[in-house]
């Protein structure tokens, strides 16, 4: 039989740690007895020897085997926070990661009008449309995503979050209607298919079609590098996340395509994690021919 010591919130914290093979044990563990108990994470800390209930250690514990077996936290809890917004999650989508917070930032520093029209690619839970449009809810954001689970999930976390946001499922550009928008913002898969990461941590249990694009990484960011012209307004602006050694590679795609302003942008790590670039579609601006007879009159 379990002693009442053991059923403190540090016992459990601290043999649950050592158990759990992960970058952040403890983190894991107190957002998963913070979920069985309605406990915050602050209280774990100030009162460590509080109690609980054999009900909620057993459940706590079940959690624990589940991590430890290397299943996301995000799964376990039904939810990924990310940019402040709790965002519903299912094993149909990527699990939104903090440094994709950063592609947030740079849109929002981008010169767009005020009603702005964006288009997301490949949104996922909504993660980046909805962060957006938090920010901007005047903006009219458009997320796409070519999984029909994905784009349930997505349309529940904009009604679950009251923010206005058209979902659609189109794989990339193809099924959208003809529009022109002044941002096209994506995270696109961009791990090659044979990189050893695939079979660790949590993306194990993450879609593999949100993860890998051929063998280089590449594929997907080409064709949206290649067919964002056709869908961006004049002097609109592509802006992409993408591996940490691929900045080089990606940036190349989008000068090749004819981009300008070609920047790359860091994450929160000092790593080179985004690329952004302006669409302007070369047509001169003619002025008007001189009158040739006034000319000679003068």
């Amino acid at each position: 039989m379990t002693s009442k010591t053991s059923l403190t919130c540090e016992a459990l914290l601290k043999k649950a740690s050592t158990r759990i093979d992960s970058d952040s044990p403890r983190l894991d563990a107190e957002l998963l007895l913070s979920h069985i108990t309605g406990l915050s994470r602050i209280s774990f800390r100030a009162w460590p020897e509080r109690e609980i209930t054999g009900a909620h250690a057993e459940a706590f514990e079940r959690l624990v085997q589940d991590r430890v077996a290397g299943r996301p936290v995000a799964h376990l809890l039904g939810q990924q926070e990310f940019w402040s917004l709790p965002l519903k999650v299912t094993a149909s989508t990527l699990i939104p990661r903090p440094d994709t917070e950063c592609l947030v930032e740079v849109a929002l520093d981008l010169p767009l009008a005020q009603q702005a029209q964006v288009l997301d690619l490949g949104t996922g839970t909504g993660a980046i449309a909805l962060a957006l449009a938090s920010e901007h809810p005047e903006w009219q954001i458009t997320g796409c995503d070519a999984v029909a689970e994905a784009v349930a999930l997505a349309r529940d976390n904009a009604d679950a979050l009251g923010l206005t946001v058209s979902v659609v499922q189109s794989s990339w550009f193809s099924e959208l209607k003809l529009g022109r928008f002044d941002l096209i913002v994506s995270n696109p898969p961009y791990i090659p298919d044979n990189d050893h990461h695939l079979m660790e941590g949590d993306v194990r249990f993450e879609p593999a079609s949100a993860l890998v694009s051929g063998r280089d990484g590449l594929d997907d960011l080409r064709l949206i590098v290649d067919q964002a012209p056709d869908w961006l307004a004049e002097s609109g602006w592509l802006l992409v996340e993408h591996g940490f050694d691929q900045a080089e590679a990606v940036a190349g795609l989008f000068r090749a395509r004819g981009f300008k302003d070609v920047e790359t942008r860091k994450d929160y790590g000092n790593r080179d994690r985004m690329t952004l670039g302006r669409w302007f579609s070369g047509a001169a601006v003619i002025a008007p021919a001189p009158n040739r007879g006034d000319a000679d009159a003068q």
